[in-house]
């Protein structure tokens, strides 16, 4: 609980865009669709919504699932995913969903 709190107020003090390229992060999205929907917005409640998600945050919590540090929920399935992603991946994926309008 402490971890998530202080990555919380870390991603709260970042910039709400992040280093990546969105259109470089919609082309790599394709597999982020199953689960999180088409523009991030997810279908079933069990998956978060990602579109307007601020995508510092996002490119951290990417990174703590491919370094294991998030569990629960769906974050085996997450691990699986981003394991084969790159930093500069990461970013992308997370400019990408940050620059959408956020779901209902």
């Amino acid at each position: 609980m402490k971890q998530w709190l202080i990555v919380s107020l870390v991603a709260i003090t970042l910039p709400v865009w992040a280093a990546g390229d969105a259109q470089r992060g919609a082309e790599k999205a394709g597999s982020c669709l199953a689960c999180h929907g088409a523009q991030g917005k997810a279908a079933a409640p069990i998956y978060p919504n990602l579109a307007g998600q601020n995508a510092a945050y996002l490119e951290l919590a990417l990174q703590a699932y491919k370094k294991g540090e998030r569990n629960g929920g769906q974050a085996e399935v997450m691990k699986a995913f981003v394991a084969g992603l790159s930093d500069s991946d990461m970013a992308d994926l997370a400019a990408y969903y940050g620059s959408l309008q956020p779901g209902d």
